[in-house]
C-alpha cells in the first residue's frame, strides 16, 4: 500500500523569551523566601541540625535548619542568609536546593551520609547565550563532622555511560534518557503533542558508588533550564531539582521524585578500565561554569534566498573527484565504497506518489539525462552504488528547480519500487539550511516488475539502535535512532569515550530485509542533509550528502563501516503516536 505521509515536525525552533534580569529576578524573589515546590513529601530530617560543607576550591556553607523549609547559609564565614528551601532522601542520600535571597543564585547539595562526602552546585542565571539559562559549577567536598576528611570525592565518570531510562516524576512528567556521551545526554519529552523529538545537551556524571549516580543537564540555547538529579541503578529511582524558565517562561523550581525502567545498555569504546568522566576538558584559563557546547549554527553564516541563488550559481560540486571538496561531507568518505556502473544503457521512469514522474536515460558510470513531469531533458552528473544484488543508491541535482532541488534514490529494481529523499534549500530558518520530503513511488522500465499497490514502507525496525560510523581513520561518530523521526549524533573523543552530541530530524525506510534508507538533517548546526543506504548484513553504508554554503552547493559521498553497539527497548513508548 502507499506509505504514510511525511511527519511534519519541525525542531530547535521555539522561540523563547530573552528575559531581562529585572524579569528573573522578580520570578526567584517570589519563591527564594518559600523554597522549591514538590509533589512529594519533603524530608524533615534536617529540621534543628546545622552543617557545615566545605568544598574543594570552592565555598564553605555553614547551615541552620529551623524547620522542614526554613534555613539560614552563610557563605565563607559571611553573614547568615535566611531562605526557603527543600529537602529529599533517598537511601543514605540527601538531596538540599535553595535559592539566594535577592540574587540570581541558588544551590544544589548532594550528601551521602554514610561518608560524609558532598558535592555542591554552585547555580545561577548567567546564560551561555541569554541570562535565562541556568549556570552551573561543581564543588567536591565533604561534611565537616571535625573528624578527619574524607580523602575521596564523588567524581566525574563514565560508568554511566550507555545507559538508557524511562524516567517518570512526581509531577507527571515522562522522559526517554539516553546516556550515550560521558559528557552529552539525549532526551525525549513523552509529555509533549505527539512526534516527540530528542534533543541532546551537555551533562556531568558523578559516580556516588556503584549504585548512585548524580546527573544533570543545561538545555543550551533551548529554554536554558537545569535539571539535576540523584539515580538509583538498582532501585530504579531519583530525587532531582529542576530550575529555570519553561515555554511559556513560567518558572520551575521544584524537587521531585521519580521512578523509572531500565531500557537496556549500549557498548562503550574507551578502553577497559578507563573510567574517567573528563573527557572535554577546558582551557585553564576557563571561566566559571564554563563547559563545552556543540552548535555548530554559530560558525556559520545564516544566508538569504537571494546569497544561497548567488552561491549555488557560481559553484556546483557534485561529486567531486576530491573526497568532499567544498562539502559539509568533507572526509566522511575515505571508507566508503566505490560507485559503480550499473546504471549506464538503462532508460527508467520513476513516478512518486503525490509527487514528480521522473524519467532517466543514463549515458555512462557518471552522466545521466532526466526531465520531470514531461518537460525538457537535462544532463546531471550522478554517481550510484549497488548496496544489495538489484538495489542501487544514486543521486544528482536538479539544475532549474527554484528551491536547488537533489533527489537522493534507492531504486529496487527486483521489486519495481523506488524511494526517493528530496533535499532542497530556502526553508524557512535560514534559506541554505537544507530541508527534505521523503517520496515512495514505482519503478518503471523495460524488464521490472510491477509492484502493484506494494511501496517501500516507513520502519521502526531501526527505532532505539545505536549504530557507530568510521568514516575515514580519525573520524567516527555514532548513530542513536532515539524516536522515530530523530537522529542524534555522538562524536567520539580520543580516548573512544562519547564526545559532544546533536540531534535533528531524521526519518526511516525500509527496503529489504536488512537494508534500510535514512536520513538525518544537521538543523540548528550546518545545514547539511545527510542520506545513507544501511546494509545490516554487510555493516557499510552508502550514502550521499547534500550541502549549501558560501562556497557552493555541493552533493558528495559518504561511506562508513559501521559497528552494532546495541539497542534501547523503547518501541513500546511510541505506539500508541503512530505516524
Amino acid at each position: 500500500m502507499p506509505a504514510k505521509p511525511d511527519p511534519q515536525t519541525p525542531m530547535f525552533r521555539v522561540a523563547y523569551t530573552k528575559l531581562t534580569e529585572g524579569q528573573i529576578a522578580s520570578a526567584l524573589a517570589k519563591v527564594a523566601k518559600a523554597g522549591p515546590a514538590c509533589a512529594s513529601p519533603l524530608s524533615d530530617s534536617l529540621r534543628g541540625k546545622s552543617l557545615r560543607i566545605v568544598t574543594d576550591k570552592g565555598p564553605t556553607l555553614s547551615y541552620r535548619f529551623a524547620s522542614d523549609r526554613q534555613l539560614s547559609v552563610s557563605e565563607n564565614g559571611g553573614k547568615a542568609v535566611d531562605a526557603g528551601y527543600g529537602a529529599l532522601v533517598q537511601d543514605h542520600i540527601t538531596l538540599i536546593a535553595h535559592l539566594i535571597p535577592n540574587s540570581l543564585r541558588g544551590y544544589a547539595v548532594v550528601i551521602d551520609n554514610r561518608t560524609n562526602i558532598a558535592t555542591v552546585f554552585d547555580l545561577w542565571f548567567g546564560g551561555f547565550v541569554d541570562k535565562r539559562e541556568v549556570m552551573r559549577e561543581i564543588y567536591p567536598g565533604y561534611v565537616d563532622t571535625g573528624k578527619p576528611e574524607p580523602v575521596k570525592r564523588h567524581k566525574l565518570s563514565n560508568r554511566a555511560e550507555g545507559k538508557g531510562f524511562y524516567w517518570k516524576q512526581d509531577t507527571g512528567y515522562e522522559t526517554l534518557e539516553y546516556y550515550p556521551s560521558a559528557a552529552y545526554s539525549h532526551f525525549v519529552e513523552l509529555t509533549g503533542t505527539g512526534n516527540e523529538m530528542g534533543f541532546s545537551a551537555p551533562s556531568d556524571y558523578l559516580q556516588i558508588d556503584d549504585e548512585f549516580y548524580i546527573y544533570d543537564r543545561w538545555e543550551a540555547e533551548f529554554s536554558g533550564t537545569f535539571t539535576l538529579y540523584v539515580m538509583d541503578l538498582n532501585r530504579q529511582e531519583q530525587i532531582g531539582l529542576r530550575l529555570g524558565f519553561d515555554r511559556l517562561d513560567a518558572l520551575d523550581y521544584y524537587l521531585f521524585r521519580g521512578k523509572g525502567e531500565w531500557l537496556g545498555q549500549i557498548a562503550q569504546f574507551e578502553k577497559f578500565g578507563d573510567t574517567n568522566g573528563a573527557v572535554l576538558p577546558l582551557p585553564e584559563n576557563a571561566k566559571k561554569g564554563e563547559r563545552r557546547v556543540y552548535r555548530p549554527v554559530r560558525t556559520y553564516p545564516k544566508m538569504t534566498r537571494e546569497q544561497v541563488a548567488e552561491a549555488v550559481a557560481k559553484n556546483r560540486r557534485v561529486f567531486a573527484p576530491r573526497v568532499g571538496a567544498g562539502s559539509g561531507a568533507s572526509g566522511m568518505a575515505v571508507n566508503g565504497t566505490p560507485p559503480v556502473d550499473v546504471l549506464a544503457g538503462k532508460t527508467f521512469t520513476i513516478r512518486y506518489d503525490g509527487g514528480p514522474v521522473m524519467e532517466y536515460r543514463v549515458a555512462s558510470a557518471d552522466t545521466l539525462s532526466w526531465r520531470k513531469d514531461g518537460g525538457a531533458w537535462k544532463e546531471a552528473r550522478y554517481q550510484a552504488w549497488e548496496s544489495m544484488p538489484g538495489v542501487v543508491l544514486f543521486g544528482h541535482l536538479l539544475e532549474g528547480e527554484p528551491n536547488h532541488d537533489g533527489h537522493m534514490i534507492v531504486a529496487d529494481f527486483d521489486a519495481g519500487l523506488a524511494s526517493c529523499f528530496n533535499g532542497y534549500l530556502n526553508t524557512p530558518y535560514f534559506a541554505q539550511e537544507a530541508g527534505a520530503r521523503t517520496l515512495f513511488g514505482v519503478l518503471e522500465g523495460q524488464g521490472i516488475p510491477s509492484p502493484g499497490s506494494q511501496r517501500h514502507q516507513r520502519t521502526r525496525e531501526l527505532l532505539g539502535r545505536a549504530l557507530t560510523w568510521n568514516y575515514a581513520p580519525g573520524l567516527t561518530s555514532m548513530h542513536l535512532y532515539s524516536t522515530p523521526n530523530t537522529v542524534s549524533w555522538i562524536i567520539f573523543t580520543d580516548s573512544g569515550a562519547g564526545g559532544m552530541e546533536w540531534s535533528g530530524s531524521g526519518d526511516f525506510v525500509k527496503i529489504r530485509d536488512g537494508l534500510y534508507f535514512a536520513y538525518w538533517l544537521e538543523e540548528a548546526c550546518n545545514g547539511t542533509l545527510g542520506t545513507i543506504l544501511i546494509n545490516m548484513r554487510t555493516m557499510h553504508d552508502a550514502g550521499i550528502g547534500y550541502h549549501c554554503g558560501e562556497e557552493g552547493l555541493s552533493m558528495s559521498q559518504i561511506g562508513a563501516h559501521a559497528r552494532h553497539a546495541g539497542q534501547f527497548d523503547v518501541a513500546r513508548f511510541f505506539a500508541k503516536k503512530e505516524a
